[in-house]
């Protein structure tokens, strides 16, 4: 039933001579009275089966039917006035990501400078309704070129512009989230993961600048624990009698968070790691409680790109492959599955879903079920007990 105060949506196609080629536009009235007219497209006048692009009466006012029945839905973009800017959109995006779904600083500083990065340059001041599934499309083609841009970083990039509309939708009563209609690039799995023998994590130990940069490399490896999380370590959470050490926080990108699964874990503590961390607990400063384990200047947090440059300078000294230093938690991982449990991994590594945890299986070593195979598939010994078993088998013939 349509609305008071509301007109009938109406429409009709009409040819005109353009500057270069005749077009076909479209003239309709949507339900607040507003008159409405846009080119659909280049018209084909030759015989045949029209060209991509191109558009006959018939196909052009099927254009015009979809956009009507779009205005008749109210899920027509443009129709309705939300009042609210792209760029406001994401301002109460990212305030609702930090207020309202608790996400950490880390992640919402993220979030906020790919959007200054990537989309406000290109939806800034437009009002939000106005933003189509075209526009959309058109902007992601040169999305795509940017040099050195990997699949992953173009859906992390579509995923937060996804968000942005959802979030405008429920807000601002956005008729639709344009999203929604847009292909998203395919992020494939990665395969093997790539990980230190014992012998390359001892190799990397020795190469370290200094006492401090050996036993970060050395934890990282026994413990599985993130960069962050062994940037933050204190020496109360050092259990030496455990022997464990318990994963309370994470620094990153300048903030102290919690850990990424947003739960404390304790991790069992090698006595490798246990007599590396025993060597700086005698050292003449930051040994309190509340001190930190790996200082940096001042007895402040680890310089995150200094510890990264030291790093890569170990590898090369020690002569290794230019490894992450995230796959030492990798080396953690496929080295721990073979003796432990999956359970047991899962919660020293800190990982939200069994599934995570699930990738590292392929690394354990599998002599045993081999040999439960090996007995499932087994032949009589030949022999002896042959013959019954062939008489048998004839005489039931």
């Amino acid at each position: 039933m349509q609305a008071v105060g509301e007109r009938a949506i109406s429409g009709h196609v009409f040819r005109v001579e353009g500057k270069r080629r005749p077009v076909w536009r479209a003239k309709y009235r949507l339900p607040d009275g507003r008159q409405v007219q846009r080119t659909i497209g280049p018209a084909w006048t030759a015989r045949g089966r029209p060209a991509a692009g191109y558009f006959t009466k018939r196909t052009a006012e099927a254009w015009l039917a979809s956009v009507l029945s779009a205005a008749r839905a109210g899920t027509l973009p443009g129709m309705v006035r939300t009042g609210v800017t792209f760029a406001e959109a994401c301002e109460e995006y990212l305030r609702w990501l930090e207020q309202d779904r608790d996400r950490k600083p880390s992640t919402v500083r993220d979030y906020g400078s790919v959007i200054r990065a990537h989309l406000l340059p290109a939806f800034d001041s437009r009002p939000i309704e106005d933003i189509s599934d075209d526009d959309i499309e058109r902007w992601k083609v040169g999305l795509g070129v940017e040099s050195g841009m990997s699949n992953a970083t173009r859906l992390k990039i579509l995923t937060i512009l996804s968000g942005i509309f959802e979030r405008a939708r429920k807000v601002h009563k956005l008729p639709r989230n344009p999203m929604a209609a847009i292909e998203k690039p395919i992020q494939r799995v990665r395969g093997d993961i790539d990980v230190f023998s014992v012998e390359e994590v001892m190799a990397l130990v020795r190469a370290a600048a200094d006492e401090q940069d050996a036993a970060i490399y050395l934890t990282a490896a026994l413990t599985g624990l993130r960069r962050g999380e062994i940037v933050a370590l204190r020496w109360r959470d050092v259990d030496f009698a455990g022997p464990s050490i318990r994963v309370r926080a994470s620094y990153t990108e300048g903030g102290l968070t919690t850990p990424k699964s947003g739960k404390v874990r304790a991790v069992p503590m090698a006595p490798q790691v246990s007599s590396a961390l025993a060597r700086l607990a005698s050292r003449d400063a930051y040994t309190g409680n509340d001190d930190l384990v790996f200082p940096g200047t001042g007895g402040g947090y680890l310089d995150a790109s200094a510890l990264h440059r030291r790093y890569k300078r170990a590898l090369e000294l020690a002569g290794l492959r230019p490894l992450r230093f995230h796959d030492l938690r990798h080396t953690f991982g496929t080295r721990t599955i073979a003796t432990a449990s999956i359970l047991q991994v899962k919660a020293w590594m800190g990982h939200a879903d069994v599934a995570t945890t699930m990738k590292y299986l392929h690394c354990a070593p599998r002599a045993a079920e081999a040999r439960l195979v090996a007995e499932a598939f087994a032949f009589e010994e030949p022999g002896a007990e042959a013959a019954p078993a062939s008489a048998a088998a004839a005489g039931e013939r």
